[in-house]
């Protein structure tokens, strides 16, 4: 059965409304981006923040939730190990690396998880998790061991995120990476579109508002930005103005 804050998102979805989500890395927050979207226009702020990065302590996972908490938008773990679990945040999605064959990715974190996701109560939300090649070797590459699919491979795009569906997974993530030099390509985001039915989430290499709004057209139902709001908070006044 799905939960609030995944009903919430698939009603926004068959509403055809553009999600913008703000990943933000716990070890890279700070209190001058706090109060920049504390204090600044309610309207620019994204729909929903995910949390979570490759390195970083409970301490400040558990801070910078409950910081994201008082802005009144969905804070959902994103989480990069078993770790990362913060009972305060809304919901966890809880991601096998499907495109990987490593398998502490595949189901080892999750296994390890698995008690302290439901000891905090926390809303789980099943999803394929799926590494893109972006140009540069990512902090997702490199922590996993595992390698990506090939940029311009769009049928094993569409295969992998297909048997993660008919395995039960509800959410999907066409990843670049961060540090990607290249974002997913359109038409593997089209494609994996047309190949699934359940939320879709891309990332990775998106830095301008063409290239947001390219991912929408493409078939996104989430379209997440991290490093390019981190380096220019504007970017997201920018893409709201859009949107």
């Amino acid at each position: 059965m799905q939960l609030k804050t995944e009903k919430a998102l698939l009603d926004r979805k068959k509403s055809q409304k553009k999600t913008l989500a703000v990943l933000i890395d716990p070890d890279r927050w700070t209190n001058e981006l706090f109060f920049f979207l504390k204090n600044g226009n309610k309207n620019h702020l994204p729909d929903i923040f995910l949390v979570g990065g490759s390195l970083l302590s409970s301490n400040i996972l558990n801070k910078t939730v409950n910081d994201l908490k008082q802005l009144k938008k969905p804070v959902i773990l994103f989480p990069g190990n078993a770790m990362q679990v913060a009972p305060d945040a809304d919901a966890i999605l809880f991601m096998s690396l499907i495109s990987g064959r490593n398998p502490d990715f595949l189901i080892g974190q999750q296994v390890h998880a698995a008690h302290k996701v439901k000891e905090a109560n926390l809303e789980a939300i099943p999803l394929g998790y799926i590494l893109v090649e972006s140009g540069a070797t990512t902090s997702v590459q490199y922590m996993s061991n595992t390698q990506p699919i090939p940029h311009n491979k769009d049928d094993i795009a569409r295969s992998t995120a297909m048997a993660g569906e008919l395995m039960g997974m509800r959410s999907f993530y066409l990843e670049g990476g961060s540090g990607a030099k290249t974002p997913v390509s359109n038409t593997m985001v089209q494609g994996v579109r047309k190949a699934v039915e359940g939320l879709l989430f891309v990332g990775g290499g998106i830095r301008d508002v063409e290239t947001v709004m390219e991912k929408f057209d493409a078939g996104a139902d989430i379209v997440v930005i991290g490093t390019a709001f981190e380096n220019n908070p504007n970017f997201l006044k920018e893409i709201r103005n859009r949107i």
